[in-house]
């Protein structure tokens, strides 16, 4: 009777321990509703800054939403319901946006996205650590990772696009920044694209957010990773699944 006992606390123990590992794991792993591929870390320390997803291998496009940098930090891309978006900085330090899917990333997040359940932003919800808090809070019985949208008017912002020199070893976020050019924003139509998570830091989140977000306007001129918004009149879009 005791050996029995033993045994079972033996095996009890050991199934916490896979499950232990297996959680430590989970935040490089892949979801059910998100893809992750590649890790921001991995390009900002220790230069991976090639390819690791090409956008046209993705096969199902339906209800498609992602971001990410391009390879080699020459670009930021954007997937907006199916439709692909790459910006890049022209000589004259202008911006251009194409539609295409034929661009790679160093690291992305991506998910299909069919449902969803929309909210009115509140007018107190003005900057992005509002927004982030917000959505936390909205989102607590909600599975993590997860994609969200926003839809409507900014008062101000401020996007950037990466523009590292050709041939830059990076080995640093310092490094990696270099040539970054940032473009501020107006009165705007616009559409934002963000990934929500509170586990995965240096993968898709920058160290000090649980969000990343691209910015495209109404219009389709202007696209790129979104720093700083004055929020004002806007749907609020979580993903209901």
């Amino acid at each position: 009777m005791i050996i029995n006992r033993l045994l079972i606390a033996l095996l009890f123990a050991g199934s916490l321990s896979c499950h232990s590992t297996q959680k430590t794991l989970q935040p490089e792993g892949t979801y059910a509703n998100v893809k992750i591929i590649g890790a921001m870390r991995n390009v900002m320390w220790k230069g991976e800054l090639g390819s690791n997803i090409e956008l046209d291998t993705i096969n199902n496009k339906k209800g498609l939403y992602g971001l990410g940098p391009m390879s080699y930090l020459r670009g930021e891309i954007l997937i907006n319901d199916g439709k692909a978006y790459v910006s890049k900085v022209s000589s004259n330090n202008s911006m251009s946006v194409e539609k295409t899917f034929k661009a790679s990333a160093p690291f992305f997040v991506y998910a299909n996205v069919m449902e969803w359940r929309e909210i009115d932003l509140p007018t107190n919800i003005k900057t992005l650590q509002d927004l982030e808090a917000l959505i936390d809070e909205q989102s607590k019985n909600q599975k993590r990772p997860f994609a969200f949208k926003l839809s409507g008017q900014i008062t101000k912002a401020v996007i950037h696009i990466q523009n590292l020199p050709l041939g830059t070893k990076v080995s640093s976020p310092t490094d990696a920044h270099q040539g970054q050019t940032n473009y501020p924003l107006q009165n705007e139509k616009v559409n934002i694209v963000g990934f929500f998570s509170t586990e995965h830091k240096g993968i898709f989140t920058h160290h000090d957010s649980f969000m990343h977000l691209h910015l495209i306007t109404e219009d389709e001129s202007k696209m790129g990773h979104l720093d700083e918004v004055e929020l004002g009149k806007m749907k609020l879009y979580l993903s209901a699944k």
